[in-house]
């Protein structure tokens, strides 16, 4: 391949896309070579068998502050203007059946209300402006230390409603497991702005994702093959590679394996009049109900103290797709990623024990020096899109 290409990319999604289209316009010429049928990476999405925009790997919900991040993706799509509200749904606590609170997450103002009633959520509320002043993320760590009662009382809510459950499910840990400082960050937000995010860009690419990176590879410098694992090309290359893929794995897993958490995705089709009603708290399931083009109130519901799944999310409402009586979901299981055919590792377990593996892998990859690790799965730490985007920009930049 040497002379056809100056640069070899494995994989084609944010890392890899972002990378590729940077140092296209270099005048450098890029293969990017992914195991999958398809560009994007997890943000993948595509029209389901009923026609609904879906995210095949889970929700991707854009947002972020960096501002040279949102224009140079600007270049590729148009936005829709989607402001992210979750909120989290639990049992009323009244005893009848399917009877559900649901309020804002992460906890505010209004979820104070909602929990505790307009007077009580009122009254905590205005001690908690008191102490801490208006528009103020304060965490559990601070409400404990409180010497109010009350107050500390309420990181203990917010701690046993909102935070532990959830985390239990998404990590597969007890109480006892969960890392204290986590807990400590939690936070309750001082003000009535039930965004999830308060990033200053905030949005859906408004033809999709997929739309989105195939603009982006689209250069007379960059060839894109799909369904091709790079791994044995990496062996003859001689030139740069920027590998996203998992460090383990580039290396046979000659350490070990790193753990990971992996998601199972229930992806469910609502019809005609088989929907839920879209008001809270929901009546019970067991009676009829209405009809109507959405599942749920928000586009993403967190079920923080029940049911095995930890969320729901409803596509229409983060695409606004205009699709009349038909509606898809999606419900999250997230377990151990064990390696087996057809899991997909999400999110690293980071724990010393772990960062430590990770780093035999990264001193062997530091022996090759034109090869780049890049990405979640390739230097083993979460990213969000917009994280990922600026570590490709900064990385292709520099080379």
């Amino acid at each position: 391949m040497e002379g056809i290409y100056d640069i070899l990319i494995a994989g084609a999604g944010y890392a890899g896309a972002v990378a590729a289209r940077v140092l296209a316009e270099k005048g450098k010429r890029v293969l990017v070579l992914e195991r999958r049928d398809h560009i994007g990476g997890n943000a993948y999405d595509c029209l389901d068998g009923h026609g609904v925009l879906i995210h095949k790997y889970g929700p991707h919900i854009f947002h972020t502050n960096d501002q040279k991040v949102y224009d140079f993706l600007s270049r590729f799509t148009r936005w829709r203007d989607y402001q992210h509200r979750v909120v989290a749904n639990i049992p009323d606590g009244s005893g009848k059946p399917g009877w559900r609170l649901q309020y804002p997450v992460p906890f505010n103002l209004t979820s104070l209300e909602t929990a505790f009633g307009p007077e009580e959520g009122g009254k905590l509320g205005g001690k908690l402006l008191a102490a801490y002043g208006a528009e103020k993320k304060v965490t559990i760590l601070e409400l404990r230390q409180n010497p109010d009662p009350e107050i500390s009382a309420l990181a203990e809510y917010v701690y046993e409603h909102v935070f532990v459950h959830y985390t239990m499910k998404q990590w597969g840990q007890t109480p006892e497991e969960i890392d204290p400082n986590t807990t400590a960050r939690v936070p309750v937000y001082l003000s009535r702005d039930d965004r999830y995010f308060q990033d200053a860009y905030q949005g859906m690419p408004l033809d999709g994702y997929t739309k989105m990176f195939q603009r982006m590879l689209d250069h007379p410098n960059i060839e894109v093959r799909l369904g091709v694992d790079a791994r044995p090309a990496l062996r003859e290359f001689q030139g740069t590679v920027l590998y996203t893929g998992q460090a383990d794995e580039l290396f046979d897993f000659r350490f070990g394996p790193l753990p990971y958490r992996t998601l199972d995705f229930v992806f469910e089709t609502w019809q005609d009049r088989n929907y839920r009603v879209p008001d809270a708290p929901y009546p019970d399931p067991e009676h009829p109900l209405r009809g109507g083009d959405f599942y749920q109130t928000h586009g993403t519901v967190n079920y923080t103290m029940d049911e095995d799944f930890t969320r729901i999310t409803e596509y229409k409402r983060l695409t606004g797709q205009e699709l009349p009586g038909v509606t898809t979901i999606v419900k999250e299981f997230s377990r151990a990623y064990t390696g087996a055919a057809g899991e997909i590792p999400y999110y690293a377990v980071i724990n010393p024990a772990n960062d430590a593996l990770y780093a035999r892998y990264k001193a062997e990859a530091d022996k090759f020096p034109n090869l780049h690790l890049l990405g979640r799965l390739a230097e083993y730490k979460y990213y969000n899109m917009d994280a990922i985007a600026a570590r490709a920009l900064a990385l292709a930049e520099s080379l």
